[in-house]
């Protein structure tokens, strides 16, 4: 006679109930927004939609903002790979502080963040001062806005990458050591390959909130046609100017944009995951 089986107790609620809520909220938030995008994308046609696409003030602020957020994001990855490695394994005066302030532009509004850094960075401001005499000009440039992106995407790759590095157990490196493999190569061979899927996630989350960052950027950028102006800030005009269709192009175009990119980002990380998994 078999045993009698019992489910195992769960904190959530019913399986039906938990599901409902879940689907509930997701629709609400992320499906049916985007799919009154993508109908109303479909109702203006392709046509249409490559015609507003195919003007070269559309097509700059495109390139621009996906331009920048990519060496954003690439700058956050090894700096933040770098700092967070710093906070967890070594102890210095200030390391709380430190770690403390990494989550300051989560909860700074976007806005005052903004003129935080056109203050600092204009051409009278303290480091825009300092780097006047050496002819380079942040604010109100395309280097402001990528200033701007490294600000508010630094956290994600940190708070990513920080508890994975924490969880390395010391001894692997040791035994690396022992082995004859140099600091570089350990790190190169041994802790990369665990740090991958956590740097790769990280990386994707900061390219995410740089492409569709708004509040921190419109300060600093300056936002001269075909020069310094993203593509949100195009979008905005346009439904200031109530050309909707056009509005509507340049949203499709940023998320068929931005669902390839995280695509393969994602399927590198199913890559890596395996690769390194069953190494």
């Amino acid at each position: 006679m078999r045993a009698a089986r019992f489910r195992q107790p769960s904190p959530l609620p019913g399986f039906g109930l938990a599901l409902g809520t879940t689907l509930a909220m997701l629709s609400l938030i992320v499906i049916i927004p985007i799919g009154a995008l993508l109908l109303k994308g479909a109702g203006i046609g392709i046509g249409d939609i490559a015609a507003n696409l195919a003007k070269p003030r559309v097509w700059a602020a495109l390139l621009l903002s996906f331009r920048i957020a990519l060496l954003a994001a690439l700058f956050n990855l090894a700096f933040g790979l770098a700092l967070a490695w710093v906070l967890v394994r070594y102890d210095f005066p200030g390391r709380r502080l430190l770690d403390a302030a990494v989550d300051l532009p989560f909860a700074l509004p976007t806005a005052v963040a903004g003129i935080a850094l056109t203050t600092l960075y204009a051409p009278n401001g303290a480091f825009g001062q300092l780097l006047a005499p050496l002819g380079i000009k942040v604010a109100y440039t395309p280097l402001g806005i990528w200033v701007a992106l490294v600000f508010v995407g630094l956290p994600f790759v940190v708070r990513t990458v920080q508890p994975v590095v924490a969880e390395i157990d010391r001894e692997i490196e040791e035994a690396s050591a022992t082995l004859g493999a140099y600091r570089a190569r350990t790190f190169l061979r041994v802790i990369l390959p665990m740090l991958t899927p956590a740097l790769l996630t990280g990386f994707a989350l900061a390219l995410a909130r740089g492409v569709g960052e708004y509040g921190s950027v419109i300060f600093i950028a300056g936002n001269l046609p075909s020069v310094s102006e993203i593509a949100p800030l195009l979008i905005v005009i346009r439904l200031e100017e109530f050309d909707y269709d056009g509005a509507v192009a340049i949203a499709v175009a940023m998320l068929a944009i931005s669902f390839a990119m995280l695509l393969v980002i994602n399927l590198v990380q199913v890559w890596s995951r395996r690769r390194f998994g069953d190494a």
